[in-house]
């Protein structure tokens, strides 16, 4: 245990006397160079990572926790805090628990690159109660439930520090997230072998893991650096239509999907299951005002409502069937434009 310091009997500054004051020895000499502050970027791209179907061996890698929410960069900037989306936009409004999380973290500047989850009653990430917690896809209403958990620090305090390897950002970035109050969490790093930690992530019920080298710099787009192994694959698809239903959630049969293939739409199979009564009667709203006559893929179904490929629905599913389709999927919840959700492209 730490010694707790005692006090001077000769404090520096005594409210008696006047405070100490500093001045320079000497001018300055002009050709002497001087500590820059870089720029703060309005924006920067988020590293994405690549999917890997075994996690990578050895010691330059780094894993954490594969986190099911919300890719998020919190700026906190002298006029105030920005959290901005994978894709840009500005979602400060929706997110007021994290923004005055950020305030509270008592640094000038700084971009902090994370994920904004919900969880649920068993302390693991849920999609769906996120999405909940901002009224669905579209939906008006702020998220008071989420939690950030930061995995990335890019700037602090005037500094650019995305050319520092990754273990040293991570080590400022856990200096600092110590400071919140629990609705900014530091994403641990979590030690041992890669193949073990899968294991065990998938046997809580987790998404899977994300393996980073450790000695990397932060680099925009997908450049390998980060990989991400899941327990079960989960991708992003238009949903093209729905099978009425007077029986099922919501009177949801099933959901027509499709993905892209070069700039076409192919049809990838259905879902049927993964909905509340809740979640299936808003999706059922939502679908009634995109209903068209004309199927938005060369496909021939009958009893099937067809719709607009406007919605995104983030699906998890085993693999793929020899004829293209997805195998044992459930639907996750849906996808806001503006998350910048990829949609799924077939090779």
């Amino acid at each position: 245990m730490a010694k707790t310091p005692r006090q001077s009997s000769q404090p520096l500054l005594r409210q008696t006397e006047r405070p100490l004051q500093s001045r320079p020895l000497k001018r300055r000499d002009p050709a002497q160079p001087q500590l820059s502050l870089d720029p703060m970027p309005e924006r920067v791209e988020p590293c994405l990572a690549l999917l890997k179907t075994r996690p990578p061996t050895g010691p330059d890698w780094l894993f954490e926790v594969k986190w099911d929410g919300y890719r998020l960069a919190i700026h906190i900037e002298p006029k105030g805090i920005r959290i901005l989306t994978r894709g840009g936009h500005d979602w400060t409004h929706r997110f007021p628990a994290i923004a005055e999380a950020a305030r509270n973290l008592g640094v000038a500047t700084a971009i902090v690159d994370g994920e904004a989850v919900v969880l649920d009653d068993d302390g693991l990430p849920d999609f769906g109660l996120l999405q909940q917690s901002l009224g669905g896809r579209g939906g008006k209403r702020t998220s008071q439930e989420a939690s950030f958990y930061a995995f990335d620090l890019l700037y602090l305090d005037g500094h650019d520090l995305r050319s520092m390897e990754l273990a040293s950002r991570r080590h400022l970035l856990e200096d600092l997230i110590g400071k919140a109050d629990g609705t900014i969490e530091y994403s641990e790093t979590i030690e041992g072998d890669g193949t073990t930690l899968l294991a065990e992530a998938c046997r809580h019920g987790l998404e899977g893991i994300i393996a980073k080298r450790r000695d990397s710099s932060y680099s925009s787009g997908r450049g390998g650096d980060w990989l991400k192994i899941k327990c079960t694959q989960s991708e992003s698809f238009f949903i093209i239509g729905w099978e009425p239903s007077s029986l099922a959630r919501g009177r949801i049969g099933r959901l027509l999907l499709a993905a892209w293939k070069d700039h076409d739409l192919v049809y990838v199979g259905s879902v049927g299951t993964g909905f509340s009564q809740r979640t299936a009667t808003a999706l059922r709203k939502n679908l009634e005002k995109l209903k068209t006559g004309k199927p938005p893929v060369p496909i021939q179904e009958k009893g099937v409502q067809f719709v607009l490929p406007t919605l995104i629905a983030e699906i998890k599913f085993r693999a793929w069937s020899h004829d293209g389709n997805l195998r044992h999927a459930s639907y996750k919840g849906l996808r806001e434009l503006q998350d910048n959700a990829a949609v799924y492209k077939v090779a």
